[in-house]
């Protein structure tokens, strides 16, 4: 019977994150993680085949662990108060996963989504289809309540937390806990009649 891995496969994710937002997509190398991790750069290999699938799975964790939140929120009722709570949220999983905010909001084209697995690439198109879905329904049901345009509303959805996280990100912080309360403040101001 062999001995048990002394490193899991989110002990290689955790490390890439880490190295993604201290150093961008370049310096996450499969052996830089190994070294990150205090593993023998062999065994990265035996959880990822290569640096496409490594970058591939920290980017569909990252992904999966955002939207599980915030596709919460955009199901609640009233819709404008899941609007609201879905702006916020993306401010409240940034404030929790700074790194990780950094690494979405970095984009999958930043981390060669051409160069992933036919696998991987359809799981991140289910992901990204779950998503627009969900925003093109709650868009759907607000235009009649607010009067707001699809760009309005999507600038209250989409735009507005991302510019609120953003700036602390690019500087490697965690938004303050101030910027959740703006940002629904400022979201529930843009969805008035």
């Amino acid at each position: 019977m062999g001995r048990p891995p002394r490193h899991t496969a989110d002990d290689f994710l955790d490390a890439a994150v880490r190295i993604f937002a201290a150093e961008g997509v370049a310096g996450v190398t499969m052996s830089a993680v190994a070294r990150e991790v205090g593993a023998p750069s062999g065994s990265i290999y035996h959880r990822f085949p290569g640096r496409p699938a490594l970058l591939a799975a920290v980017w569909l964790r990252t992904l999966t662990s955002f939207q599980q939140g915030y596709l919460e929120a955009l199901e609640r009722e009233p819709v404008t108060e899941a609007a609201v709570e879905a702006a916020a949220q993306v401010v409240r999983w940034c404030r929790a996963h700074p790194a990780e905010g950094k690494l979405l909001y970095g984009g999958e084209r930043a981390l060669g989504v051409d160069d992933w697995s036919a696998e991987d690439r359809a799981r991140n198109d289910e992901a990204g289809h779950r998503l627009d879905t969900a925003i093109t329904k709650v868009v759907r049901q607000l235009r009649p309540l607010t009067g707001r345009s699809t760009d309005e509303l999507m600038l209250a959805l989409v735009d507005l937390p991302y510019a609120a996280v953003r700036r602390h990100l690019d500087r490697g912080e965690a938004p303050p806990p101030r910027t959740v309360d703006l940002v629904a403040r400022t979201t529930r101001t843009l969805l008035a009649d």
